[in-house]
């Protein structure tokens, strides 16, 4: 059978497809639970979350389903360039949007807290929840947090955007790896290179790393309906990790807004940007995202500096309806669109896998 895979006997999961952990407060427990219920294995972000949030919201997952999800923490940089950030740079920064902020009549704001959530802390909560399955990106824990993981029996997963990325996380005792190719939405996930030299596609990379570690490799980025399931495991992959198609869901905590535009007529055009979160990632194309596209204008700050500036920026967009300026993250589909439920888009992955896999 073709649902039948290394992934699946790992994770002990019915069906080889995983939903993608999103951050910025789009995961919902229901989400999570309804792919989890249904075969597949749920995800939840918790990347901004704190120690005792995360610790509730795992209450609420083991509340709606018994079967196997996961818990995914974002693993902090090495040489973070928010520790080198000073106010010569954030002035430039000022004045670069200063058009932007002016336009929706806002006064700019004084430099952002630069304060993040602790991982080490939210390590804790995680392995006190001890889910059934923990997932990375960013990086590797280290290997302590992975020996602690392992003592517990919780499986653990990494993302990985090159071949040298995924060769670190089997050398490092993960138990999957998840090739994120440049299709991907949201947060390109690389820490060996800068993300944008680790823009490698989907079925480039997964033929790449299928050739070279053990481990299960769980394909993600682009992957719209069964048709790419069944092309992506019939290149190796053990599974697939599909992010956009899930959020454009009922279930997922996305506003109604940015599931219209997912749920466009029209197939999707996006493009990767920083300058929402001054990290690179694959946002719906927009007026802003094209105002920087070509620029030579140091227009971003570290993250999470830049999300926290455009903070009362995307508050006046959203209020006055300037939408061309707002962040709708999303991966670049295969195809157009169409479920608003969970179920439905599940019940079709399934039933076109399968057909896919009898030619």
């Amino acid at each position: 059978m073709w649902n039948k895979t290394l992934a699946t006997k790992v994770l002990s999961i019915k069906y080889p497809i995983v939903q993608g952990p999103f951050g910025g407060n789009f995961s919902s427990a229901k989400l999570v639970s309804t792919v989890s219920n249904l075969g597949g294995m749920g995800s939840f972000g918790l990347n901004s979350y704190s120690p005792e949030d995360i610790l509730r919201i795992d209450r609420e997952i083991k509340n709606l389903t018994k079967k196997p999800y996961a818990l995914n923490l974002w693993v902090p940089l090495r040489d973070d360039p928010v520790d080198t950030y000073d106010k010569t740079d954030f002035e430039g920064l000022k004045k670069v949007f200063d058009p932007y902020f002016e336009e929706m009549q806002i006064p700019l704001p004084q430099l952002p807290n630069t304060e993040k959530q602790d991982f080490e802390m939210q390590v804790e909560s995680v392995l006190k929840a001890k889910p059934p399955v923990a997932s990375f990106i960013y990086g590797i824990p280290s290997e302590d947090i992975i020996l602690e993981f392992k003592k517990r029996g919780v499986i653990t997963m990494a993302t990985a955007t090159s071949l040298d990325e995924a060769s670190m996380i089997e050398e490092a005792g993960i138990e999957l790896v998840i090739a994120s190719g440049s299709e991907a939405g949201g947060h390109r996930a690389s820490f060996l290179k800068p993300p944008e030299e680790s823009l490698t596609s989907t079925r480039l990379l997964v033929h790449q790393i299928v050739a070279e570690i053990s481990i299960p490799v769980i394909a993600a980025g682009g992957i719209s309906n069964g048709k790419d399931i069944s092309e992506l495991l019939k290149l190796g992959a053990s599974a697939v990790q599909m992010g956009t198609a899930f959020l454009a869901t009922d279930e997922s905590n996305a506003s109604d807004i940015h599931k219209s535009k997912l749920l466009s007529t029209r197939l999707i055009k996006t493009d990767l940007t920083k300058v929402y979160s001054g990290r690179l990632a694959r946002v719906i194309s927009n007026n802003l995202t094209k105002s920087f596209k070509d620029s030579t204008r140091k227009y971003s700050a570290p993250y999470p500096i830049q999300s926290n500036f455009l903070s009362s920026f995307r508050s006046a967009c959203l209020e006055q309806q300037k939408l061309g300026y707002l962040a709708f993250w999303s991966g670049q589909p295969s195809t157009i669109l169409k479920h608003r439920s969970t179920e439905k888009l599940f019940d079709s992955l399934i039933k076109e896998a399968s057909k896919y896999n009898l030619i």
